[in-house]
């Protein structure tokens, strides 16, 4: 059939490239860009890159890295009208509102919900990749957690993303194949503020032994890598969870990268005296204790971990192929 019979043909070649929009395109999306230019997933030359940004200001580092600038805010849906019809995969990394921004409905994520009916304006992407946190599972006492375990939100800012991933959820059932990964910790020698060093420097304390939890982590570069992989292999209405290998409890993970950055082991304290030491929020990744199974994150998305451990991530050994 001649190009200009085809459906395909007919349009403008930025039409017949994969239209990828990226909402939230801080540092993770920005390494999500990095590895689809590089070709992770499909051939750099078949894709077409656009970030939502709330600041003009960012438009040029954006072009400089091969993505087209879309000014617009999800707490303002009028300035969301142009995402809709045009895209074909949306990578949602945008963060729900924070304290303070919510008003009384504290449990709500207007941003999720302004995103959602803004794609349904018009034709519906193929697929849609949110990352969510494994901060929807509360406090699992160190248990072993898969993706069929109910979530049970204890603090304000995971019951904001149970209500993100239930708007991605009902997008989903308008035909959108729609994966949620579920994110722990995220690190990175080069992320800001992506390693312990800071805190070790201020000697914030850590949990005795008998009070400690269990923790999770992933290396920057390792989540942006199985963000590109749910959106081209994640399977409708699935959840994944996405961590590396270490199985660890968190003051041993202080204990461990202070040895490693030559720092001072952080003090140990019981869990009554951390209360009078510790900010809230801090307290509050303290209290939750679990333990990720990510099964489906190897067998479905068929991620392979440049950084298997929280160890090698630090030292910045990758694994080599």
């Amino acid at each position: 059939m001649p190009s200009n019979q085809s459906p395909l043909g007919a349009l403008p070649a930025r039409f017949r490239r994969m239209r990828v929009l990226v909402v939230g395109c801080g540092d993770v999306g920005m390494r999500a860009v990095r590895q689809l230019r590089a070709g992770s997933g499909v051939a750099s030359s078949r894709v077409s890159l656009t970030a939502l940004t709330t600041s003009a200001d960012r438009s040029p580092a954006l072009r400089a890295a091969g993505v087209r600038p879309l000014v617009g805010n999800l707490d303002d849906k009028t300035t969301l009208a142009r995402l809709a019809g045009i895209f074909q995969r949306v990578l949602y990394l945008a963060p729900p509102p924070g304290e303070g921004e919510t008003g009384l409905q504290w449990w709500r994520d207007v941003r999720s919900e302004n995103l959602s009916r803004a794609l349904r304006l018009r034709a519906l992407p193929d697929a849609l990749v949110y990352a969510s946190t494994t901060g929807v599972y509360g406090d699992c006492e160190g248990a072993w957690v898969n993706e069929t375990r109910s979530v049970a939100p204890s603090t304000p800012r995971a019951h904001r993303r149970v209500n993100a991933e239930r708007a991605m959820r009902h997008l989903g059932r308008s035909g959108v194949r729609v994966s949620i990964l579920r994110v722990p910790g995220i690190y990175g020698l080069d992320r800001p503020r992506g390693t312990p060093v800071e805190r070790l420097q201020r000697g914030t304390p850590v949990l005795k032994e008998r009070d400690d939890v269990y923790t999770n982590h992933i290396q920057a570069d390792d989540l942006a890598g199985a963000c590109l992989a749910a959106l081209w292999r994640g399977k409708a209405q699935r959840v994944y969870n996405v961590r590396d290998e270490t199985d660890m409890k968190m003051g041993d993970y202080f204990d461990m990268a202070a040895d490693l950055f030559g720092l001072p082991r952080p003090p140990r304290v019981a869990r009554d005296a951390a209360k009078d030491q510790l900010p809230v929020a801090l307290l509050s990744f303290m209290s939750e204790s679990r333990r990720l199974e990510a099964r489906r994150m190897q067998d479905e998305l068929r991620v392979r971990l440049r950084y298997p451990t929280v160890m090698q991530g630090l030292r910045g050994e990758p694994v080599r192929d």
